[in-house]
């Protein structure tokens, strides 16, 4: 018999499809094509709903970006670590969000919070914008290094300390003297924790 029509899509499902490919496969593995096979439809009525992949990925990132505001004033710690947890839940956001026509309702209502965060500092709008854009741009680079390190398998403590090793055999001559001492102190200090390095981004930034 032949096949029938497939059934009518929302938007929404089909931007839900596109997130659940990219979670599985990657950003890069997201074509048009990939994505009608997903949802087993012709290619060409998926521009029903997008313009293009580009309009997609805007709509991918804003459909992900939906958050319950917690009790109390927004604060710029939590921000970063509900920005940190949505990074690693769908791992091909830090490479999308460049470039990205972030106008959605779900980026706009973070976008609120964050700058709500920052409207005790005084500080003007443009430095606002800046300071938000640049802690981002922070977790996105930290995301990236953990999950490359995770891939790795750099994460192991064996593997660690074997790094470790290597870099001290290597600073023993003296040729490498700032090196030398950064690593005698982290010999007996702990690594800093995400929450620790973004409050000393976030204190660099709202006192530089």
């Amino acid at each position: 018999m032949p096949r029938g029509r497939p059934p009518q899509r929302t938007r929404t499902q089909v931007v839900a499809a596109a997130v659940a490919v990219a979670d599985a496969e990657g950003l890069d593995a997201l074509t048009m094509r990939r994505l009608a096979a997903e949802l087993d439809v012709g290619v060409m009525s998926l521009y029903t709903y997008v313009r293009d992949k580009g309009d997609l990925v805007d709509q991918m990132v804003d459909h992900v970006s939906s958050v319950d505001p917690e009790p109390g004033e927004p604060d710029l710690l939590s921000l970063v670590r509900r920005q940190r947890d949505l990074m690693l839940r769908h791992p091909w956001l830090p490479q999308a969000l460049p470039n990205r026509r972030l106008t959605g309702e779900n980026t706009l209502r973070s976008l609120e919070l964050g700058l709500a965060a920052l409207a005790p500092t005084g500080l003007p709008g443009p430095a606002k914008m800046e300071i938000l854009a640049l802690l981002t741009g922070f977790v996105a680079g930290y995301v990236t290094h953990e999950l490359a390190q995770a891939r790795a398998g750099l994460t192991d403590p064996e593997r660690i300390r074997e790094q470790v090793a290597q870099l001290q055999a290597a600073v023993a001559g003296g040729a490498y003297p700032h090196l030398a001492r950064v690593l005698a102190e982290n010999a007996t200090a702990p690594p800093p924790t995400f929450d620790t390095i973004a409050q000393r981004m976030i204190n660099g930034l709202l006192t530089g």
